[in-house]
């Protein structure tokens, strides 16, 4: 994730009720879980009789940026089940 990206995302992270969590990952600042606020978002948005703001809207925008951008990290990584080794064993 550039720079200017997470910059931004912390940014208007700041603005909800709840706090980013931040960790530490190889000395590099980044957040660590998103789904909470994506949560929250989607909570106003049903109280909201299914609109958001335009704040809200590029909040959530955001959040799912930097989600698809986590999750995106994680298959690179290889971080991500695909099933059972025996599944795999009986392919070859």
């Amino acid at each position: 994730m550039n720079l200017s990206l997470r910059k931004r995302i912390t940014t208007n992270l700041s603005t909800l009720s709840l706090t980013p969590t931040l960790i530490f990952d190889s000395m590099t600042e980044t957040i660590a879980n998103v789904l909470p606020h994506i949560n929250e978002l989607k909570d106003a948005w049903r109280k909201q009789d299914f609109v958001f703001t335009k704040e809200q809207q590029s909040q959530y925008d955001l959040l799912i940026a930097t989600r698809r951008e986590r999750v995106r990290q994680l298959y690179a990584e290889g971080r991500v089940f695909k099933g059972s080794y025996k599944a795999k064993e009986e392919e070859f």
